[in-house]
């Protein structure tokens, strides 16, 4: 659309005007005042008056004098399409969409953001050099953890993902009943820690303490021969694994397996060996989910037998996450997990109000893999419903959340394209 800007009180030389104005038209007209002024007409957007050389003043008493420079008419009223009723307005005071109808405005008021250091990326690894993908899990791998893993990081790290969390994947002839692998210094995860604070210092790196990848009964504790969970002696072995882990050089201690008293005995079980900057993420609220079929294909550590009823929570329980959240705060918790994290919004809100420390939501395999078939079938729109769901997540109190998306959601956010 072709602009037109009027100069007051200048005596163009039209002889001296280039040729590069060759598109414009120039006219000269007099304003109220008697002054000539010279018209441009051009057709760029971007078109600015050339500066009169006047003074403060001198504008100031044009304006006064009732030489206002011209400006843009005042736009029309946009039309109505045929057939749109004509009624009285509604008599209304607030008016909400008022704070909704521009992008910059729903952007100004917009209450929760995404951002790449909301995110924890959950990482799966193995004994082997050659990464191998997740069936039921697509886009995720078991990373080598001399090289995948290094590579996935490097990854995350460019576009602003800076924490992650190790799940490993154990041979079957090191799994035994009481899960001793769990604190080798020497294993799989230590190994892992050690080789990824060598090479990136600043990386925040959690880890899952819980006996499930190490036991040959796939649990999380220590089974009897009556099928019986033991809590007080699986706690026991989890302490030594946390210890195992912080000397490796981990950020923060995650036990996983909601066992009772577990956080009370890390904490000090940390502190008694120097560890007392070393942080824990309690699961507080981990459900026994039918949502967790992915992740344990991904370790191989489904349970031999029964299932998690005995320890993880009723997905109909809601007021039972208060227990465990009061428990683990007088426990020294430092972070507060909710596991699953969209069927479970509700529960992220009772700990966010009820609580001050950050809390953590999971986004756990189930939803990732569904979001992911929904997109490969073309039912959804996947980048769109990814982003949505963590979004919600952040919305109902959620300070970090553990997703598979993050290296994806990070790109996301960072204008990348897949």
């Amino acid at each position: 659309m072709a602009c037109t800007t009027t100069v007051v009180g200048l005596r163009p030389n039209l002889k001296s005007i280039n040729a590069t104005t060759t598109g414009c038209s120039i006219k000269l007209s007099s304003s109220r005042s008697g002054r000539s002024q010279m018209v441009i007409k051009a057709s760029g957007e971007h078109d600015v008056a050339k500066k009169s050389g006047k003074s403060i003043q001198q504008c100031e008493a044009d304006v006064v004098a009732g030489n206002a420079p011209e400006a843009p008419p005042v736009p029309r009223k946009p039309a109505a399409p045929p057939g749109t009723p004509v009624i009285p307005s509604f008599s209304l005071k607030s008016r909400p969409r008022r704070n909704r109808r521009s992008p910059v405005l729903r952007a100004a008021f917009q209450e929760t953001y995404l951002s790449p250091s909301h995110f924890v990326y959950p990482l799966f690894i193995h004994e082997g050099e050659e990464d191998t993908p997740i069936g039921a899990m697509p886009g995720c791998y078991r990373l080598g953890w001399r090289h995948g893993l290094l590579e996935e990081v490097a990854k995350a790290r460019d576009v602003g993902v800076n924490s992650i969390v190790l799940f490993p994947k154990v041979p079957d002839a090191l799994k035994t009943p009481t899960g001793d692998e769990a604190y080798n210094e020497d294993g799989l995860v230590p190994r892992a820690i050690r080789l990824l604070k060598d090479k990136y210092p600043d990386l925040v790196i959690y880890t899952d303490v819980a006996l499930d990848p190490y036991s040959s009964d796939g649990h999380d504790g220590i089974v009897r021969e009556d099928g019986v969970i033991m809590n007080d002696e699986t706690v026991h072995q989890l302490c030594k694994q946390a210890v195992a882990q912080a000397r490796a050089g981990a950020d923060v201690i995650s036990p996983s397996d909601m066992m009772d008293g577990r956080v009370g005995a890390i904490r000090e079980a940390l502190d008694d060996e120097g560890f007392q900057d070393v942080s824990i993420m309690s699961y507080t609220a981990k459900y026994a989910s039918a949502f967790y079929g992915p992740f344990r294909e991904a370790l191989d550590s489904n349970p031999r037998f029964g299932d998690k009823k005995t320890y993880q929570m009723n997905p109909a329980n809601y007021r039972e996450a208060l227990i465990e959240t009061y428990a683990d705060e007088d426990e020294g918790a430092d972070i507060l997990l909710v596991k699953p994290g969209l069927p479970y919004l509700d529960v992220i809100r009772l700990l966010r109000d009820r609580s001050s420390l950050p809390i953590a939501a999971y986004q756990v395999s189930g939803e990732y893999s569904m979001i992911k078939a929904g997109g490969v079938l073309k039912m959804i729109d996947e980048e769109k419903v990814m982003m949505e769901s963590l979004m919600c997540l952040r919305r109902a109190g959620a300070d970090i959340i553990l997703t598979y998306f993050a290296l994806q959601a990070g790109r996301c956010l960072c204008g990348e394209k897949r």
